[in-house]
């Protein structure tokens, strides 16, 4: 007995050693793609390479191992393994041995395709090549959705607010929608035709629509921003694609959360439609409120503490309170993306105001660095998914199906809604916006990652098989033929005087249709943001005589900075203008512009500086008459 104990345990120390060295060299693998990835995309923005975005190339490093795993490696079987049958009509979870008298657990790891069985080494490889899906939604996907709401350009944002709402919330349910009747359609002809091996119910198709729907257009926004093109479309595809990202994945759970009553689990009930429409309220809400609160208590606690004489600490509280939104709201049944997305955008608009200049830069360059990894990641682990993943369920008419489904839904998201939207818009989104905006409707990080949590029946695996494919097609082709499709549409970039004139329409936009929006901005510059933060007016300047006590105990001793950001925003003369000007190397200023007649700066030449994304050019700047003084802190940053 005890020579066979220490064999076994010999066995089994062998094991372990030789599973850790398979981990080792599995993420060894993904290292070394990220690295190659990093130098080809080096040496394509050295070359000016703009036909395929760093993702498309990550996709295609991913591509090549999953085929070397897939058909150059074979595992040799271990003499010492053996196999055991046993039948049985359930599926534990876990399973002990007895061996010579000693009890040994084992794990599930998934079902084995009969076909596979006499090659379980090279499956088992394959099979440890395939991460839990739970990893992307715990561990890579927290960090690109952060990032979306830390790095959002608010100012931008905010004057388009209508319409990306519009697009975000309303386009993305009837993109759904249509896409999920399209599907439905698909499906009903593969049943006719014979081409149907399993269950594929109307409910299924809508969840296809749900995950489908996200938009990530990241290949095109990169190439917008490097050629500078109109910020007023930049924000309207930027801010659609993180918002329908939130929609998506609250409105994929409503659809799982539909569950009819009576015999029939597919049949149309409106009582459990009611109930899955207030399933998606109430997890919109509660992530928005949830991500709000744990924004504003970082807020607090940077305000009132002096963790900014510590900026290493400030750092790392702000980190692990950002992450710790997304477990929170996961481990409360409600969703994580909305609510880490909206924690980054009230810690982008309140904490980071209380943040030492070190902790700005080094928040701002961490989740910056952690958004390039996980998504080159994701993208990389996309390509060796065509080829590990064992149950790929490929139907050329689903597939088919599919692509015209993701069309018509994209088509009847941006131009019916468009139309609508200029209906009230001074600044009217023109046709060729609408073009740029279909062509860009790219899916990517989060549709496959909604894809790839479930894919235990028939329906599902399916659904993942096609979401590969498209998720390949539209980043490798549309992401490729962006610049083409920009010359041909003649959509105007790096020109100063374009933006100008765009910019001039958007605020009187803004003036005619956002008075609930100056409201609330008024509100948030004058209490909210003395409340949390050190910038604006202190409280006891703009709370009444009798609030002095209160005031007096929310106004820390910190020195209260001016509040530019709002004060761009709530003046209503054109010189909210200048720091928004985006301005590149190589404009020309037209001296016959409309613009010319404008007085000029006195004095010598002075620099137009945007503070997130406009370089410092020399030049001078056109200043419109009559426009209000400007404070002495907002003059030093123009």
């Amino acid at each position: 007995i005890i020579e066979t104990t220490g064999l076994v345990d010999a066995v089994t120390e062998r094991q372990a050693e030789e599973s850790h060295r398979q981990d080792s060299t599995k993420v060894l693998v993904f290292t070394l793609l990220l690295t190659l990835t990093i130098l080809t995309i080096w040496l394509f923005k050295h070359r000016r390479f703009r036909f395929l975005h760093e993702t498309g190339l990550a996709m295609i490093y991913g591509l090549l191992v999953g085929v070397i795993l897939r058909f150059g490696v074979h595992v040799q079987p271990d003499v010492s393994n053996s196999t055991l049958t046993c039948v049985g009509k359930s599926r534990p979870s876990s399973l002990l041995l007895n061996v010579s008298g000693h009890l040994y657990e084992y794990e599930l790891r998934g079902e084995v395709d009969s076909r596979s069985s006499d090659n379980l080494p090279s499956v088992d490889m394959l099979r440890k090549a395939t991460f839990d899906p739970e990893v992307f939604f715990n561990i890579l996907l927290p960090p690109i959705i952060f990032h979306a709401g830390y790095s959002l350009k608010r100012r931008h944002f905010f004057r388009n607010l209508g319409a990306i709402l519009t697009y975000a919330f309303v386009g993305t349910v009837i993109s759904s929608f249509v896409i999920g009747l399209v599907m439905y359609g698909c499906v009903a002809l593969m049943n006719a035709i014979g081409q149907l091996d399993g269950d594929f119910f109307f409910t299924d198709c809508l969840f296809f629509g749900a995950i489908i729907s996200a938009t990530d257009p990241v290949t095109v926004l990169a190439i917008f921003s490097e050629l500078k093109v109109d910020v007023d479309l930049y924000a309207l595809m930027f801010g659609e694609s993180v918002l329908n990202d939130a929609v998506a994945i609250v409105l994929s759970s409503s659809v799982v959360a539909y569950q009819p009553s009576g015999e029939s689990s597919q049949a149309l009930d409106g009582r459990a439609m009611l109930t899955s429409l207030g399933v998606f309220l109430a997890v919109l809400s509660g992530s928005f409120v949830l991500g709000s609160a744990a924004g504003v208590l970082t807020a607090l606690v940077t305000k009132f503490t002096r963790l900014r004489d510590f900026p290493l600490l400030e750092t790392a509280l702000f980190f692990l309170m950002s992450w710790s939104t997304f477990l929170l709201a996961e481990a409360c049944s409600i969703t994580g993306v909305v609510a880490v997305l909206f924690c980054g955008i009230t810690q982008a608009h309140y904490t980071y105001n209380n943040l030492s200049a070190e902790s700005k830069s080094r928040t701002k360059e961490l989740f910056e660095l952690l958004n390039f990894l996980a998504e080159n990641f994701i993208f990389s682990y996309m390509g060796l998914t065509l080829f590990s993943f064992q149950k790929h369920v490929f139907n050329p008419v689903f597939i088919t199906g599919a692509f015209l489904a993701i069309f018509l839904g994209r088509a009847a998201n941006i131009y019916p809604l468009s139309f609508l939207l200029n209906l009230g818009r001074t600044n009217a989104i023109s046709l060729n916006f609408q073009h740029v905006m279909m062509f860009a409707g790219l899916r990517g990080a989060m549709t496959f990652a909604l894809s790839i949590r479930d894919t235990a029946t028939y329906a599902r695996q399916m659904m993942f098989s096609s979401t590969l494919l498209i998720v390949f097609f539209t980043v490798w082709v549309f992401g490729g033929g962006t610049t083409p499709m920009l010359s041909f549409l003649k959509i105007r970039y790096t020109h100063t005087h374009t933006h100008i004139h765009s910019y001039t329409h958007t605020h009187t936009h803004t003036q005619g249709m956002a008075s609930l929006f100056v409201l609330w901005y008024t509100f948030d510059h004058k209490y909210v943001k003395p409340l949390l933060t050190h910038s604006g007016p202190p409280l006891i300047t703009t709370l009444p005589a009798c609030c002095a006590p209160v005031a007096h105990c929310l106004t820390s001793s910190q020195t209260y900075e001016q509040d530019s950001d709002s004060e761009l925003i709530l003046n209503h003369s054109p010189s909210m203008l200048y720091s928004d000007l985006s301005v590149s190397a190589d404009a020309v200023f037209d001296p016959s512009s409309s613009v010319q007649d404008q007085p000029l700066l006195q004095g010598p030449t002075h620099s137009v500086l945007s503070t997130e994304e406009s370089p410092i050019v020399p030049g001078p700047v056109p200043l419109p008459p009559h426009s209000s003084p400007l404070s002495e802190p907002l003059r030093l940053r123009l």
